[in-house]
């Protein structure tokens, strides 16, 4: 017999997934990292659903987050992701789509990070700073720096990246 909380947790599941995973996706840049980070952020939703789950979504994303961290901190070596072309063939620029994917996956993990938060999440510097455990000036500085390196790494990204940006 499924209880209510088992219900409102698959609800949840069911209606947020697609929409976690593409953040997941955006943080680590692989698929299977991405499914990974999805997972281990909903056990941990799971373990705490009778204390959460009046709104799951942001303690979700904060996991997601700080598991997110917690995997760059641990693995200081640069990897280089391989990159999934599935879902870029939907896109009506699959040449920026793969510019993009390929200058992002060249960033540090938490340049990468704190990017998806401010310009995908649409988070302010406050927020991102809160969501990371770092300063509102870590995430300036490293804003700036990843958007620099992206312009040098990418300059037909010019235009999407901003001359100031």
């Amino acid at each position: 017999m499924i209880t209510d909380d088992e219900a409102g947790f698959d609800a949840f599941v069911t209606a947020r997934g697609a929409a976690l995973s593409r953040t997941a996706y955006l943080l680590t840049g692989d698929h299977h990292l991405a499914q990974d980070l999805v997972q281990a952020a909903l056990l941990q939703a799971a373990k705490h659903w009778r204390r959460i789950h009046t709104s799951p979504e942001a303690y979700v994303r904060r996991a997601m987050y700080h598991q997110n961290i917690s995997w760059w901190r641990r693995r200081r070596l640069v990897e280089t992701p391989l990159l999934s072309h599935d879902g870029a063939a939907r896109l009506a620029d699959t040449d920026l789509r793969l510019t993009l994917d390929e200058a992002l996956a060249r960033l540090t993990a938490k340049q990468r990070t704190v990017l998806v938060l401010r310009f995908y999440e649409d988070l302010t510097e406050v927020e991102t700073a809160r969501a990371l455990g770092i300063t509102a000036g870590t995430v300036k500085s490293t804003t700036r720096q990843a958007l620099s390196r992206l312009r040098t790494l990418a300059p037909e990204l010019a235009e999407l990246i901003g001359a100031d940006a």
